[in-house]
């Protein structure tokens, strides 16, 4: 059994075992997070799916309106879109010599990497580099695409991908404890209501089964 710290177990105590509005949650989130440096505030929702039916799988993305509080460095593999790339704010852009030192192993520091479609199949031998990193462009998560200039400022912004995992959970950080109260929530209903829409016809009855949220070292407290 994991020990947990005196901190933590005194927040323990505070905690009922009661579900909370997601305003008075954020608030016992805040006021119980006693780590020394700035904690996120995450959010763990339970699906009712079967994680191994891949027509149930959840997949989708959220523009958080006030971010995560997090910098994200964008990167870009782009021969015809540098010049935009760059105005966007791209952090990283290059095409097939920074294909060549992914390939090599030397991983550009960025926590985003967009590419242009004509860049994919020049970008395919790096799959086994980028995979295991979360790295490699995706349809899916909107990181291959023609419009440049969209994706590296909605990435900035705080743009984030999710997907449920093996147990059919689904985490996303939706921001920081120093971030008022309105921002987390705006940024929790942001994100609900972005995991909501990826209901679909496999999917039987509600989609969420359950929500809790915490800081990075408190406890989790239940959503109404």
């Amino acid at each position: 059994m994991k020990k947990r710290g005196k901190r933590y177990n005194t927040a323990l105590e505070k905690r009922t075992d009661e579900s909370m509005t997601i305003e008075d949650a954020i608030v016992f989130v805040k006021e119980n997070a006693s780590a020394k440096f700035d904690e996120s505030v995450e959010v763990h929702v339970k699906l009712n799916i079967d994680p191994k039916n891949g027509e149930q799988a959840v997949r989708g993305s959220v523009v958080l309106p006030n971010g995560t509080g997090k910098e994200v460095r964008v990167g870009v593999i782009t021969e015809e879109k540098v010049d935009e790339a760059k105005k966007a704010g791209a952090d990283i852009v290059g095409s097939t010599e920074l294909i060549d030192k992914i390939k090599a192993g030397n991983l550009p520091n960025v926590d985003v990497l967009v590419a242009t479609p004509d860049m994919m199949p020049k970008l395919a031998p790096a799959a086994r580099v980028l995979g295991p990193r979360g790295l490699m462009p995706s349809p899916k998560t909107d990181t291959v695409t023609l419009n440049v200039k969209d994706a590296v400022e909605s990435l900035k912004k705080g743009k984030s991908s999710f997907k449920n995992d093996s147990t059919g959970n689904v985490h996303q950080v939706i921001g920081r404890v120093s971030f008022g109260g309105e921002k987390l929530t705006e940024n929790y209903n942001a994100f609900i209501e972005a995991l909501q829409a990826c209901k679909n016809d496999a999917h039987k009855g509600q989609l969420i089964a359950n929500t809790s949220i915490c800081s990075t070292m408190g406890p989790a407290v239940k959503i109404k």
